[in-house]
């Protein structure tokens, strides 16, 4: 055993497939997320042991591929070659920091000051990595620890990032131990190791967050098959489809009422704007505005919704030609009591999947209008965090993708949301750790706001989720079934949603300064080395 461990901490190959698949191990539906952190001891030991960064990023790619493969396989059930791609590109993306981490390592003469910018490098990567159109949050380290919401509470103050900052810092302080007589780092990483889960364990067990009533809510999941029949979900039209989700709702629905919440893709016909020459889609419009009036509710579904545009006002990029410029979305509609319609257009949309990245950069340098980029757009993206009210309280349609980005979120909670429904479609990726992992991380979404989250997901799973994150509710996936709940609302701020993003703010911070540091002052590695 002891040649076993000699071998793998001085051999590059080993200490970056070890970490890979440590990391892998760590992620729901894994009972593992602890293994993060010896899988990171391994990756800073061979940061060290690497010449340059660039050697470093090319070592780290290996085990950062394999990490991806475990985590998320379940991409190439949408196509083989897109979900390859996806993952060998986030695995290149996250050799970025390892760079960066490197020269931190290998330049700076403060052991604490290595370890305080190689841990807000890591924090810095995971919350740019949102930001953009390849944005891709689902392996942010946070998310391994979703199923163990005890020992995360203090997120409803640091946002998910901050189970990032106490993984990297335990094991960057633990590494920077072995390169020093000093036991202070060794101190102080067990210090952070413990804090953490012990603020949380407090927090945890004396939880009261004050209610302001409940609303009593209807959840469906109609378990459409539309990985296998894309138009009905294996029914012969969108009329029987209608049909299914209808009765699985009122065989729960009671007089009381005030909100049924069906999942993303809900409807199986497209809903458009204006009336338009498809019977249809009119037809079911209707019925559904006359089906929220009947029942005295709010009824929330997820559709593909189709808007057009006067010419004067249609955005750029609109598709169709003539007097008819339209886009057409990913949404959810809001049917009121009233016969009116709220509409909500998904913001978060999945890199190429759901929307070609960089489209309006791509647009803006074809001068020869060589492609039309209004076509091949795929889905147009929604900028509104529009609100949906039932019974006077507001709350949201996050769709799917929408649900991973806290940052997101908070603008719903800011706007006076009382709790937190998400709506998906998870059963393209079938039966595999994807949709158990996107459920996962709704619990930490109930912490960060301290919101209760009504989850209706098409083929599962679907649940309730309450502000500690423990789940009320939990569906079989793949099972037509319906259920009700009376949810409570919820005002109160968190730090939070009250002050957002500003851990990986300060983090930015202090990379700057790292950076600064590497550019002025020009350390020799062995020194770097050497110092205590």
């Amino acid at each position: 055993m002891k040649r076993f461990v000699e071998f793998v901490w001085n051999t590059k190959w080993a200490l970056s497939l070890s970490a890979g698949i440590l990391l892998g191990l760590s992620w729901p539906p894994f009972p593992f997320p602890f293994l993060v952190f010896p899988a990171f001891f391994l990756l800073f030991r061979l940061i060290d042991i690497c010449d340059t960064a660039r050697e470093a990023a090319y070592w780290a790619y290996p085990g950062l591929i394999v990490w991806n493969i475990i985590t998320t396989y379940w991409m190439v059930m949408a196509t083989v070659a897109g979900g390859i791609a996806a993952i060998l590109a986030n695995s290149a993306v996250m050799t970025v920091p390892i760079m960066l981490m490197y020269l931190f390592q290998k330049k700076l003469h403060s052991h604490w000051l290595i370890a305080i910018t190689q841990t807000a490098t890591w924090i810095n990567y995971e919350y740019l990595h949102h930001l953009w159109d390849l944005a891709w949050p689902w392996l942010a380290l946070g998310n391994a620890w979703a199923n163990v919401p005890s020992l995360v509470q203090y997120i409803s103050a640091t946002g998910y990032l901050g189970i990032s900052l106490w993984i990297v810092l335990v094991t960057a302080l633990a590494y920077q131990a072995t390169k020093t007589q000093s036991r202070k780092p060794v101190y102080a990483s067990v210090v952070v190791l413990l804090i953490f889960p012990l603020i949380s364990l407090v927090q945890f067990s004396s939880l009261n967050v004050e209610t302001d009533g409940s609303l009593e809510t209807v959840v469906a999941q109609p378990n459409y098959d539309t990985a296998t029949y894309p138009d009905f979900g294996g029914y012969s039209d969108a009329y029987e489809a209608l049909d299914v989700v209808l009765e699985i709702s009122d065989s729960v629905r009671t007089d009381s009422t005030e909100l049924v919440v069906w999942p993303e893709s809900g409807i199986r016909t497209q809903i458009y704007s204006a009336r338009v020459n498809d019977r249809a889609a009119n037809e079911i419009k209707q019925l559904l505005k006359e089906k929220a009036a009947e029942w005295d509710l709010t009824l929330l579904s997820g559709v593909v919704y189709y808007e057009f545009f006067d010419l004067d006002n249609a955005p750029s990029l609109s598709r169709g030609t003539g007097s008819n410029p339209y886009l057409y979305y990913n949404a959810a509609l809001g049917f009121y009591p009233d016969s009116t319609i709220e509409v909500y257009r998904k913001h978060n949309l999945v890199p190429v999947v759901e929307r070609i990245p960089f489209i309006h950069f791509l647009d803006a340098i074809d001068v020869f209008d060589w492609v039309s980029f209004a076509d091949i757009q795929a889905f147009g993206k929604g900028y509104e965090p529009t609100s949906f009210k039932a019974d006077g309280v507001k709350t949201q349609a996050l769709i799917c993708y929408d649900s991973v980005f806290p940052s997101w979120v908070r603008r719903f909670v800011q706007d006076g949301a009382g709790f937190i429904t998400i709506i998906t479609n998870d059963g393209w990726w079938g039966n595999t750790s994807g949709h158990e992992q996107h459920f996962s991380y709704a619990r930490l979404r109930a912490i960060e706001f301290r919101r209760w989250v009504v989850r209706s997901a098409n083929n599962g799973i679907s649940g309730i989720i309450d502000p500690s994150g423990s789940i009320k509710v939990e569906t079989k996936y793949w099972t037509k079934t319906a259920f009700r709940y009376d949810v409570p609302i919820i005002y109160e701020q968190t730090l939070y949603s009250r002050f957002g993003d500003w851990l990986p703010y300060s983090m930015i911070v202090i990379t700057g300064w790292g950076i600064l540091l590497l550019l002025f002052r020009k350390f020799r590695p062995e020194k770097a080395i050497s110092s205590t």
